[in-house]
């Protein structure tokens, strides 16, 4: 062994790997083995385990010195535990991404031929050849000037291009920061110096000795050193969704990123960040920086990493920033890794690559093949109305345009040659090309103003602006389109535990030595013999991570360290003056012979100790009326044990458990068992004969009282139309008088309360099979499930979400903590994880985490989806009346004075107010708790409400009819020149200049107006909470001043009057007067009003489609409507997808590329691509059918490049 360990220093120093007994080649060629292989390959290199610590200088009891010299040292030899991360994209990548818009490479296109013709004239310079309209110009002195406009058109492309990818750049840079502030967060437990310490991820070295439990995700590769029942999903990796059992015996190797689904361990770290077999995949994935090189030429299907807190958002930011074992899992689930790496993977072209999902057997085959599509169809409710009604304007605003152009040149080609009899002449033509250009160009601003580019903008700030604020009530959101879904819920199932009650646990009674104690008794009460096995027992029968810690400050309570049952189980031992830690000492960790750990299916915890002679003992704690079902004795007062019959049992459930339950307190019963010489070593494997015939110590009442905030939170809850369910694991009782202290259930109420056991009875039919009907029949009265397993958590979910008893679909939010709740948090509308209690596996399958773990928390977040909702219609109101005013102006205008009242410059402004800085304005307004007096909008609820389609129509017309009026009449009215009928290159207009103003200044105040949309009277309530809105519509004021008093030609401009300006400012002001008269008018009097933006209903689909999406949960509006190929400007709205990019892993963790190939079918014809990228626990496929039949498998590792 010596000898072994002088070569392998000798060696490793050779190799400039310090003085450590092994290499990192040796580490990594080591983790690369599984099973026998593993354990033969450490026994002939190592000896053992602890010879491998030895080689790595640590212990496997005390771990790493923790001196910073030694950690530093170990990251230069072995490696940092992150990967680096994928470059944000530059400025200009943005830049370029924003000029990719259709509309404005138009624009672009006809401002250049503008610019060009502009400086062309016809040799003799005489005008009159070329007809009426393109006189006057040479005797204005204006032809120079004819360039500007074009210039100017240019330039204000160039604005919407640098504003939009500025928006785009911060918003990122935001994200990125916010993560880098959450990545810090992220800890995992170490053995540092004999302390466990909480050291960030990142920080873990090779050497460290992390403790594993239930729920984790590992950080980094490991061998186990010590492991208690422990069982691995590494699924992830290898595919299959079976647990792998881990011992020192058969298989110690432990993997980043798999998920520990039970028990608890110690590990020796092996291998961090690139190093660990997650982190080479990855390299090969193309996940790291070396790939991005080809980006220009090719499209990857890349796999960005992104920081996953234990307790944190990952999804945050488009693109990576650290590495993140949690999104690993998720990602790495895309593939069969295994099967990827063989060549006969890579060599088969558009197979289908399979993996299977976390096992959970909640998560039947059908309903696998069913969320194939998950990420498909449209999960969010918002995207879904908002992308129909952006298709439905746009293809009106595309006719209108159209319309624009054909009216405008037939009116000039009939004027020209048939009214004025010109002939075509040829030095001309140049001239008329520029009214053809100028009219294009007309044409083109009314499109662009008609297409509303902002929607995703103010989806965009509203939702991230939500998100940002919704960090300070406790809820980090780790998919972006939960926050608007919660303002649709209709339905909570809660956990109690922590969620409802407090999470500090307290014993305060007890039934002990035969008598039922109403408070803890003295230890003199309590016989010597009982006290021992009692204290013993509670002692090493519970996780040794879990601890009471000493007061922080005087007066205050210890601190309760991990499971908060234990710990009142521990706090109940040092009430008896018993210190527990002692007896931990005597017996460490390693001593323990035996654990089975808690888990949903046992609803216990044992732990088998070996006496010296040779005896077992085994200690087991768990649910009272269950453990007692395995109790056969009863130790009385005496210390003697007696015989416990089943009459014993139902005695002491009626007159000590069910008493103690009614006061909401937790049952718990802690028994033993003695396994003697004479019958030899039992087979630990057979469970059900091990945890039988035992003998009952004692059966505690543990307290966890109800958060003081959460009646009155569940009461608002029921106010604003939302049905709150307790799902728990406790007893019927127990949860009964929790429910009934929160106000979930009220004195006389007919609400049921019922037993996991019980409701699966009801809701099977004969063969056992769940039938909706019967879940039908039972959830819209049902308020309490007890003693529930995740499976039940997810049928009922599922059931309420699959419902058609009521006309709306439910929408469900579902909390969660342990592992096994992943299924149920996955199929919830939204899923919110415990961030203190829950579990790494939770909060991966969950939308929101809670990082206080409060009901309460989650009501702000209705809160929150509320105002998102009201925030996108503001803003719709006051965009549509703005759409429908300009275009009707353009297109009156430009039919009637064959030139548009507004000119393409003036467009390209309005259109800014009214996307970009209306957005910032209406979706930035604050929640107000008035948003919770109203019952859910619900699925099918149109985005435009009667109420708005009046106040749009309403306003709409005023606006025209002052327009109009200005534009006809305007030059009587105020003694000016007219501006219509002007030729080309004509200098601007007081007539225009009036026109342009007061429109800008209407929807300046109509902006004001647009604050409320249920009819509100008073517009200005609270509008100086919104500092956002007040300097938005005051900076919009200031340069409109300047663009009207100093905008000249490039703007159409000239210096207005203070006359004038007052006028403008009254009429703009009007429409506020306006809207109150609007207000007064009873919308329900208007019954010709129609509201719009609905979602698709599946009566609208033809029956062929219907067929095809039959498997689809929910309807895919956009891809509906993009299948159609009808629409050629959607194709091109890139404004509209950069916008959306920013955000896109907070909806599905996907990056950019991904995003784009998801667009691929409705824009290509030459391949088809089918790609379904779905979250586990889902089953998941990837295909691809490409036209060159080696393009798949010429790609480096396993990317998938499509050219």
């Amino acid at each position: 062994m010596a000898n072994n360990s002088y070569s392998g220093v000798k060696n490793s120093t050779a190799n400039h790997h310090g003085d450590f007994g092994c290499s990192l080649k040796d580490l990594r060629s080591l983790m690369e083995l599984r099973g026998a292989e593993a354990i033969g390959k450490i026994g002939e290199s190592y000896g053992d385990v602890q010879g491998l610590c030895t080689r790595l200088k640590t212990s496997p009891v005390d771990g790493l010195s923790g001196q910073p010299a030694d950690i530093d040292k170990r990251k230069e030899v072995f490696g940092q535990n992150l990967i680096p991360p994928k470059k944000p994209k530059t400025f200009l990548q943005l830049v370029w991404e924003a000029l990719q818009d259709v509309t404005l490479i138009i624009l672009e296109v006809a401002a250049i031929v503008s610019l060009g013709l502009s400086f062309y004239r016809p040799p003799d310079a005489e005008r009159e050849h070329c007809g009426s309209a393109a006189g006057g110009v040479e005797d204005d002195g204006e032809a120079e000037a004819g360039w500007i406009e074009g210039a100017a058109i240019l330039l204000s492309v160039v604005c919407v291009v640098l504003v939009t990818a500025f928006n785009d750049w911060s918003k990122e840079k935001q994200f990125r920061g916010l993560q880098s502030r959450i990545e810090q967060e992220q800890k995992f437990a170490v053995v540092r110096g004999g302390q466990v310490i909480q050291i960030p991820v990142a920080e873990i070295v090779v050497g460290d000795v992390a403790q594993i439990k239930y729920g984790d995700l590992l950080p980094s590769d490991g061998i186990l050193i010590q492991g208690n029942d422990l069982k691995i999903d590494e699924s992830s990796l290898t595919g299959e969704s079976d647990h792998v059992k881990k011992t020192l015996e058969r298989d110690p190797m432990l993997l980043s990123g798999t998920h520990v689904m039970e028990g608890s361990g110690k590990m020796l770290v092996t291998a961090v960040g690139e190093n660990s077999q997650t982190g080479i995949i990855f390299a090969l994935l193309g996940a790291s920086e070396e790939d991005d090189d080809d980006e220009e030429e090719k499209e990857y299907v890349t796999f960005s990493l992104s920081p996953s807190l234990p307790c944190l958002a990952k999804n945050l930011a488009a693109g990576a920033v650290e590495f993140s074992y949690g999104d690993l899992a998720r990602r790495l689930q895309l593939f069969n890794v295994s099967s990827l790496l063989s060549p006969s993977a890579k060599a088969a072209d558009g197979a289908a690559m399979e993996m299977q999902p976390l096992n959970s057997d909640e998560v039947d085959i059908d309903e696998k093949r069913k969320s194939n599509l998950k990420e498909k169809k449209e999960k969010s409710v918002l995207q879904g109305k908002l992308t129909k009604l952006a298709v439905q304007i746009g293809k009106a605003g595309l006719v209108m345009s159209a319309i624009t152009v054909i009216i405008l040149v037939v009116l000039f080609v009939v004027d020209t040659f048939w009214v004025q009899g010109l002939p075509w002449h040829k030095d001309c033509t140049p001239i008329y090309i520029q009214f053809f250009v100028k009219f294009f160009i007309i044409g083109v601003t009314v499109l662009v103003v008609a297409v509303p580019e902002g929607l995703p903008l103010a989806v965009t700030i509203s939702l991230a602006y939500s998100v940002k604020k919704m960090m300070k009530d406790n809820n980090l959101v780790r998919h972006l389109d939960a926050c608007e879904t919660m303002g649709n819920a209709t339905a909570i199932c809660s956990d109690k535990t922590g969620t409802l009650t407090m999470n500090r646990m307290t014993v305060v009674q007890a039934y002990v030595a035969d008598k039922h104690y109403r408070n803890v008794p003295e230890p003199q009460l309590i016989p010597a013999s009982i006290m021992d096995i009692l204290v013993l027992g509670i002692s090493v029968n519970s996780a040794y991570t879990t601890n009471i810690m000493v007061r922080e400050k005087e007066g205050g309570l210890p601190r309760q360290v991990g499971n908060k049952t234990e710990c009142a189980l521990l706090g109940f031992a040092n009430d008896l003056k018993r210190d527990y830690q002692a007896i931990r000492n005597e017996i460490p960790e390693e001593k323990l012979y035996k654990v089975y750990t808690f888990n949903s299916c046992r609803k216990s915890m044992s732990t088998v100790l070996k006496n010296a002679d040779g005896s077992f003992r085994m200690f087991s704690k768990g649910a009272s009326e269950i453990l007692l079902k395995k109790c056969s004795k009863l130790l009385t007062a005496s210390g003697e044990t007696k015989v416990f019959r089943p009459r014993d049992r139902e005695d002491m459930v009626k007159k000590v458990i069910e008493p103690m339950a009614s006061e909401g307190l937790r049952t718990i019963c802690l028994a033993y068992r003695d396994f003697p010489v004479s019958e030899g070593e039992p087979d630990w494997d057979q469970e059900n004969d091990i945890l039988t015939s035992l003998t009952c110590v004692c059966v505690v009442g543990i307290e966890d009282p109800v958060r003081p905030e959460v009646p009155d939170a569940i009461k608002k809850c029921q106010r604003a139309g939302i049905t709150v369910r307790m799902v728990t694991g406790d007893n019927i009782n127990t949860a009964r008088a929790i429910a009934t202290k929160c106000g979930i259930l009220q004195p006389g109420d007919e609400f049921l309360c019922m037993e996991g056991k019980e409701f699966n009875r009801r809701i099977r039919n004969e063969k056992g099979e769940i039938e909706q009907e019967r879940i039908d029949k039972i959830w819209p009265k049902l308020r309490v499930l007890a003693r529930s397993s995740p499976t039940d958590k997810h049928t009922l979910v599922k059931g309420i979400i699959d419902s058609t008893v009521l006309e709306q679909r439910q929408v469900v939010a579902v909390t969660g903590d342990g592992t096994n709740d992943g299924p149920a948090l996955k199929k919830a509308d939204v899923g919110f994880a415990m961030g203190i209690a829950g579990t790494d596996v939770a909060k991966e399958a969950s939308d929101i985490i809670l990082t206080d773990d409060n009901f309460s928390s989650i009501v702000k977040a209705v809160m929150w989806g509320r105002n998102v909702y009201d925030s996108i219609s503001k803003f719709l109101q006051f965009q549509l009346t703005v759409n429908v005013v300009a275009v009707i102006v353009a297109f009156t205008g430009a039919c009637i004075t064959q030139d548009s009242p507004l000119k393409a410059v003036q467009m390209l402004w309005v259109n800014l107010i009214m996307d970009t800085f209306a957005s910032l304005a209406l979706a930035t307004e604050p929640p107000t708790e008035s948003l919770l007096l109203r019952k859910p909008y619900g699925r099918n609820k149109p985005l435009i409400s009667r109420t708005m389609m009046k106040n749009i129509l309403g306003h709409g017309v005023y606006q025209l009819i002052i327009i109009f009026t200005l534009l006809f009449v305007g030059e009587q009215i105020f003694d000016i020149d007219s501006g219509r009928y002007a030729p080309l290159h004509s200098p601007p207009s007081e007539h225009y200049t009036i026109i342009f103003n007061t429109f800008v200044l209407l929807q300046l105040f109509n902006e004001i107006n647009a604050r409320k949309i249920h009819g509100e009277r008073n517009v200005f309530d609270g509008i100086f909470n919104n500092l956002i809105f007040c300097s938005i519509v005051f900076g919009t004021f200031i340069i409109q001043i300047v663009i009207v008093q100093w905008g000249g030609k490039p703007f159409s401009c000239v210096g207005l009057s203070i006359d004038q300006w007052l006028w403008c400012t009254f009429l703009g002001f009007s429409s506020l007067l306006w809207g109150q008269l609007i207000s007064s008018i009873p919308t329900k009097s208007l019954r010709f009003l129609k509201s719009a933006g609905h979602g698709t209903q599946r009566q609208e689909i033809p029956d062929e489609e219907l067929e095809d999406m039959e498997e689809m949960e929910e309807i895919d509006h956009a891809e509906r409507e993009l299948r159609r190929g009808q629409i050629l400007w959607f194709r091109g709205l890139n404004r509209i997808q950069t916008q959306m990019d920013v955000v896109s892993a907070f909806q599905s963790g996907s990056s950019f590329q991904e995003r784009q190939l998801r667009r691929q079918p409705s824009t290509s014809s030459q391949q088809q691509h089918d790609v379904t990228n779905v979250s586990s626990p889902t089953h998941v496929a990837f295909s691809t059918t490409a036209t060159d039949a080696n393009t798949a498998s010429s790609t480096v590792g396993c990317e998938c490049v499509f050219p």
